[in-house]
């Protein structure tokens, strides 16, 4: 489980992009995180596998601070960026994708079979050897979400993946985010767009001014998505069973 106790960060000038924040992630949860604009959504996410440094506070995993390995805590959790490009670093797909392990020093052989195979899982294999920046919004998050699932990572945090994307695009990225949820990977999904993936979530987290201002099931919080302007997705009977995107 990937806990969060009492993690507070202070910018210059007294600015507190994040208030004490506390919560804990069950393995195999599906969360979403949403707030307005500098809610401090972003800075919550970096600090989940060490990116930041908590100035006060830790973040656990498995009851453990994972700043005291560092290494096992990016392998565990996978962060997936907003921006698609500031993750891409290979000159063809499949070479984007073995970047990792090849810097965890894995043999060829074991690279080669991971990389196949994520390139399958996730539709990429006809890409594979496409320069990345060439590619569709949903086909760059797809590769960057496959530069991810090779480390095999146990959580998965996701920063507003559906920007940009057009209806195909999200419908593949959003697939392949319940499939992972529904294979047992903990899925924390940070966005603005409820409509598209809050039928799939068994939490919803609303955060304001880097505070987390209220939890719990989606469903029970429609007055707290109200009053802090986050746009509702679905009627006041508070029914998410039509809202789906994808058809099983």
């Amino acid at each position: 489980m990937l806990e969060v106790k009492g993690l507070s960060r202070t910018y210059q000038k007294n600015h507190k992009v994040l208030n004490n924040i506390n919560i804990s992630f069950p393995d195999g949860s599906f969360t979403i995180i949403a707030g307005p604009n500098g809610s401090g959504k972003t800075q919550l996410m970096r600090h989940l596998n060490g990116l930041l440094k908590p100035q006060e506070g830790e973040v656990l995993l498995g009851g453990h601070s994972i700043q005291k390995d560092l290494l096992t805590a990016r392998k565990k959790v996978g962060l997936v960026f907003q921006n698609a490009d500031s993750q891409i670093v290979g000159q063809t797909v499949a070479s984007d994708i073995a970047f990792g392990p090849e810097n965890l020093k894995w043999s060829r052989k074991i690279i080669n079979k991971k990389v196949q195979k994520i390139l399958e899982d996730l539709g990429l294999h006809d890409l594979k050897d496409r320069r990345p920046h060439t590619l569709s919004g949903g086909e760059k998050k797809r590769s960057v979400l496959a530069s991810v699932l090779v480390m095999e990572p146990e959580i998965i945090v996701l920063d507003e993946p559906f920007i940009g994307l057009d209806y195909p695009g999200v419908i593949d990225v959003l697939s392949d985010i319940v499939s992972l949820h529904k294979a047992g990977r903990t899925i924390i999904l940070i966005t603005h767009d409820l409509e598209k993936a809050l039928a799939h979530c068994d939490r919803l987290i609303i955060m304001n001014k880097g505070e987390i201002c209220a939890q719990g099931e989606p469903g029970d919080l429609f007055s707290e998505l109200e009053e802090f302007g986050i746009r509702c997705p679905w009627g006041r009977d508070r029914s998410l069973t039509s809202m789906t995107w994808l058809n099983y």
